[in-house]
């Protein structure tokens, strides 16, 4: 089971590690050209990504149904790689994100998560009016304790500051530690729901990518009581509870940071997405201490 995010609302300073930086994801590694234009190459070149593995069976159903816009996402991951290293213009994700939080109010539900997940659906919000804060709290923690779930009790500053700047900036990149290195996953907003998607799957299947993780705010006792409750529904087969609990956990490094440099790099993404840097995420990352459990090197259990 998962314990509560208590650590994300109210991170302590850590100190800067000096593990090698090693991007992985849709973005390539420095100095590697690619095999040229020849058929197939763009597949080859795909496979060596150490996550290929876990998208396999979705990346060949696109290649036997749809051969055209398979070989077309092929040609597109060919130009990323083609960047620096450490540049990257993320234009072209944002615009397949903004697509795909179009879609996610009106298609029904991918991977098992639940379509318009309310709080009276978890809780007796009548019920719990008459209660405190910290009564609410201590319900809450004790029953998501039971659950293998990513799940908080957010002061309501907190989040007006972060829900604040989900309105200006939408989307942002995401760094999540593995043992080769880092798989990078997109989160977009969609009203109150903070939907979590791999790049390599927006790669492969566009607008169409489902969510892995969705991360469910409720404000509806925000003005009341001062509080804001979250929940999350995370796909198994993609991501364990505390490798959910990471990207969750980076929600507060970036959109409720005070630091203006930090925020800066979601302002950018968004807004100035030409001068993007993937490594100054992972830089904050590494500051922040944030998913030192799941570096290389560190024993990360799925189970």
């Amino acid at each position: 089971m998962a314990g509560p995010l208590a650590q994300a609302w109210g991170l302590g300073a850590a100190l800067r590690s000096r593990a090698a930086l090693r991007p992985l994801g849709l973005l390539a590694p420095p100095c590697r050209e690619l095999a040229g234009p020849g058929p197939g190459s763009g597949e080859a070149a795909l496979e060596e990504n150490p996550f290929y593995g876990k998208y396999r069976h979705k990346i060949q159903e696109l290649r036997r149904s749809s051969p055209d816009v398979f070989e077309s996402r092929m040609e597109k991951r060919n130009e990323v790689k083609k960047q620096p290293v450490g540049y990257s213009n993320q234009g072209e994700f944002i615009r397949c994100m903004e697509e795909k939080a179009e879609g996610l109010g009106t298609k029904k539900s991918k991977g098992g998560f639940t379509k318009d997940k309310t709080l009276d659906s978890i809780l007796n919000v009548e019920m719990v009016k008459e209660k405190s804060a910290e009564e609410i709290k201590q319900i809450w923690n004790q029953y998501f304790s039971a659950k293998d779930t990513v799940y908080a009790v957010i002061p309501a500053e907190k989040f007006d500051l972060i829900w604040k700047r989900a309105q200006k900036c939408p989307s942002f990149l995401y760094a999540l530690p593995r043992k080769e290195g880092y798989e990078f996953f997109v989160g977009q907003w969609s009203g109150t729901e903070l939907h979590f998607t791999s790049l390599i799957n927006i790669q492969t299947q566009g607008e169409t990518a489902p969510s892995q993780l969705v991360l469910y705010h409720y404000p509806e006792l925000q003005k009341e009581k001062g509080i804001v409750l979250m929940t999350a529904e995370i796909d198994s087969k993609f991501l364990a509870v505390h490798e959910a609990q990471c990207l969750a956990n980076q929600v507060q490094l970036f959109y409720a940071t005070d630091r203006s440099e930090t925020y800066e790099l979601v302002e950018t993404f968004n807004h100035r997405s030409s001068e993007f840097k993937y490594m100054s995420v992972i830089a904050e990352l590494e500051q922040s201490g944030l998913g030192r459990e799941l570096r290389p090197g560190q024993v990360s259990d799925k189970s």
